[in-house]
């Protein structure tokens, strides 16, 4: 059974910085496209980042520059390091992943901006203050 544990959101000052990280468990096949996602209050989901298996990454145009996804396999963890915040970046963040048995070049792109993704965890709340 998939888990995904997000921990690491809380409040911080416009320009600060915040690392998201999301425990996961329960793999059911080694190819995987993890991702953040996030949902401001009266606002439409919008993926932010996702990285696969392999390590290729794709970022939202908002977030390039400042956000960076990464993962450590050895603890099963996905991390979104979070610089220069702005207020505008204040929602609920979720980790995300989906898994395949197959691997083709642009799956996790289109997992992610189809924001198809099988597996969601709790969310943890980001809030940036003026």
């Amino acid at each position: 059974q998939v888990q995904l544990v997000e921990s690491g959101g809380g409040s911080v000052q416009a320009g600060g910085s915040l690392r998201l990280s999301c425990a996961a468990s329960g793999y059911p096949y080694s190819s995987y496209c993890m991702g953040w996602l996030r949902q401001a209050p009266g606002k439409e989901r919008e993926g932010v980042a996702a990285i696969d298996s392999d390590g290729g990454t794709t970022y939202a145009d908002s977030v390039k520059g400042r956000f960076t996804i990464s993962q450590d396999n050895a603890k099963n963890t996905l991390y979104l390091q979070m610089n220069s915040l702005k207020p505008e970046d204040t929602a609920m963040y979720y980790c995300a992943a989906d898994f395949t048995p197959g691997y083709s070049g642009s799956w996790c792109y289109d997992v992610f901006w189809a924001e198809n993704f099988g597996y969601w965890g709790q969310g943890t709340q980001v809030t940036v203050s003026s």
